[in-house]
Formats: C-alpha cells, sequence, structure tokens
C-alpha cells in the first residue's frame, strides 16, 4: 500500500511540473529590432509606405483565431506585392504583444520575398501565422494574384 502511495504521489508531482514549465520563445530580439515597431493597437507595415497611381491597396478577411482575429492588407502594384500591413491582429495581453512584435514582422518580410502566401509558419506564433496566411490569401485571391 505504501509504495502505491508513494507511486501516485510521484506521477502526481512529474504531471504538475510539467503542465506548470512555461516554453520559452525567442522574444522580441529575435529579428534584430523590428520588434519595437509593433506597439499595441498599431497596425504592423512592411516595406515601402508610399504608392503611386497604379498601386491599389487589397484587405483580406478578418480571420478569427483562438487567440483573437488577424487581418492583411497587401499594395499590389502590377502583379507585385509593394507593401504589407496587419491592421488587425492579437493584442489582448502581454504576451500576445510578445509573440506578435517578433513573428509578424517576420511574416510580413517573408510575404514580400516569396511574393505569395507560401511563406513559412513563425514558431511559437503559429495561431497567428495561420491567421495571417488565411487572411493573405484571401487579399491575394482578391487581387487576382
Amino acid at each position: 500500500m505504501r509504495r502505491i502511495v508513494l507511486w501516485f504521489m510521484t506521477t502526481v508531482t512529474v504531471v504538475v511540473l510539467l503542465f506548470g514549465y512555461s516554453t520559452s520563445t525567442s522574444g522580441p530580439s529575435a529579428v534584430g529590432g523590428q520588434a519595437s515597431a509593433v506597439a499595441a493597437g498599431d497596425p504592423v507595415s512592411g516595406g515601402s509606405t508610399s504608392t503611386s497611381s497604379s498601386a491599389r491597396t487589397v484587405s483580406g478577411p478578418s480571420v478569427d483565431t483562438r487567440w483573437g482575429p488577424v487581418q492583411v492588407a497587401i499594395t499590389v502594384e502590377g502583379s507585385t506585392i509593394t507593401d504589407v500591413t496587419v491592421p488587425v491582429y492579437p493584442t489582448g495581453n502581454g504576451k500576445d504583444q510578445q509573440i506578435n512584435a517578433y513573428a509578424l514582422p517576420m511574416l510580413i518580410k517573408d510575404t514580400l520575398d516569396a511574393q505569395s502566401a507560401d511563406i513559412d509558419m513563425i514558431t511559437g506564433a503559429t495561431v497567428t501565422s495561420e491567421g495571417y496566411v488565411q487572411s493573405l490569401q484571401g487579399a491575394l485571391d482578391e487581387a487576382g494574384l
């Protein structure tokens, strides 16, 4: 009987420790200072902000994620994506702000480099990445790209 109690208490302790362990993320410094561009409620932008007469901005749908909505807007000139903004993204708590401070600039850079929605997910920001890609694909479809 004593062994069973000891085994049970050890198992409970291990489970509590496992669920209590919070994993670390690389944090805002992972993108070399770009994280400071993301403030709570501010749209995140990449690329240039100047637009010519042939450039047009297309917004993707607002995609509801577990942590909040994500919406992407792209500026297209011809068949080239010249700018990407994220006017709506999760900012409900400090963790959301920390994650999005490093994830959104990387997603924007990857979009501008790939010129498509065929981009990699950001580790530690999977939910935001999925919402971003869905909204981006909607914007690309709307733009005819």
